[in-house]
């Protein structure tokens, strides 16, 4: 039987290693275990891999090996489609990098005032995160210099191709330096995908992480068998039978996020949504009271799901079973995060057992039928047990 990789057997800095530890870190995950030992090689990496199975620090903990802390110019960019995600990422690699003396890394993105970006930027980060749009306007401006980057992440390629951003991101691509190490990084390979690795790639070491069962976070999976009418009724039960006091309720559309706040919060529940239609500063005053526990209950959609960072959510819920399987392990990662456990609960009404079921076969999830203690009163129990 093969011997199981550490992240001692990484060879990581002390720094790298000891903030790995503080994270409660013990094993390097799959794409981590395949993807590090080429980056630290300096190699480029296409690796086809879901999200959930801890591909920042695939790719984060080779930048931060490898950062040369005596120059002044931005030495590694990360793409990724949506600000969302790109906080998300600034705020994982911190976490790793707190014991870097010196260490700065910005995001560059939309919705956010360009000259504060700018001014950051001028204090000489190593590292930059970026959405496409802003960071073309910022280079057409001379706001920003990519021009002698050593590494470039792309990071849910699939996602910026869905986003029509292809063709920003290979002109950034035409901007940063020839011989600069990439790694792409996609749940999918379209052929677009795959023309800018034909393109830019040459000799690249490929990967392919199907998840797996020990990849995934200490996350408790269930399904709650029941009605569509009774879904609400199924949520509060929950919260208040395990004394949940931060939790995030998934809904598939903005429709959908509204009325189900509302209820929830004329059900004397603390709750807040988020959606799509609500700025970029309303979005950021949301999070910022979520993170200082003003409210209790965030009922969102997917659009905001890669951006919700918070490491203390003890549980979230499926009101809507997702409509992509990949959806489901976004949903699902954003508890049990920074080492901690959670809990994952799916809504599910007779109509939406077989895509649950897809969801299951996809994920290598195996959720248990989550069960009250009191059976009798419980709405989900459509069946007896005689």
């Amino acid at each position: 039987m093969d011997k199981e990789v550490t992240f001692k057997d990484l060879d990581l800095s002390p720094e790298v290693y000891r903030a790995v530890k503080k994270l409660g870190m013990k094993r390097p995950t799959t794409v981590q275990q395949q993807a590090i030992p080429y980056l630290m090689d300096n190699m480029s990496v296409i690796a086809k891999a879901p999200t959930g199975t801890g591909k920042t620090f695939a790719f984060a903990i080779p930048i931060l090996e490898y950062l040369n802390m005596d120059v002044d110019y931005i030495q590694a960019l990360i793409l990724a489609p949506t600000r969302e995600l790109a906080l998300q990422i600034t705020s994982e690699i911190k976490l790793i990098a707190k014991y870097i003396e010196g260490f700065k890394i910005v995001s560059v993105i939309g919705g956010q005032n360009i000259r504060t970006q700018a001014e950051r930027i001028r204090k000489h980060p190593q590292v930059v995160v970026a959405t496409p749009g802003r960071l073309i306007d910022m280079c057409n401006r001379k706001m920003i210099d990519i021009s002698q980057i050593y590494t470039l992440v792309l990071d849910e390629a699939d996602e910026m191709l869905k986003m029509g951003f292809i063709k920003d991101v290979k002109s950034i691509m035409r901007m940063t330096p020839k011989d600069k190490q990439i790694a792409l990084f996609s749940a999918t390979m379209p052929r677009e995908i795959q023309d800018i690795t034909w393109e830019f790639m040459e000799g690249a070491a490929q990967i392919d992480v199907m998840p797996k069962e020990e990849d995934h976070p200490d996350i408790d999976e269930y399904v709650v068998y029941c009605p569509d009418k009774d879904k609400l009724s199924v949520i509060t039960r929950i919260i208040a039978a395990e004394d949940y006091t931060k939790c995030i309720v998934f809904c598939n559309t903005k429709d959908q996020t509204s009325k189900v706040g509302a209820r929830l919060k004329n059900s004397g529940l603390s709750v807040e949504v988020l959606h799509g239609d609500i700025g970029q500063g309303g979005r950021n005053r949301v999070m910022d009271k979520y993170r200082k526990n003003k409210f209790d209950i965030l009922v969102a959609t997917d659009v905001v799901a890669r951006g919700i960072d918070v490491d203390d959510i003890e549980a979230i819920f499926n009101y809507d079973i997702p409509n992509e399987n990949e959806l489901y392990l976004h949903r699902i990662g954003r508890t049990a995060r920074a080492g901690k456990s959670g809990a994952a609960y799916s809504l599910v009404a007779y109509k939406d057992r077989e895509r649950m079921e897809e969801i299951v076969h996809y994920t290598k999830a195996n959720p248990t039928e989550y069960k009250f203690k009191d059976e009798t009163e419980d709405p989900a129990n459509e069946e007896s047990d005689a």
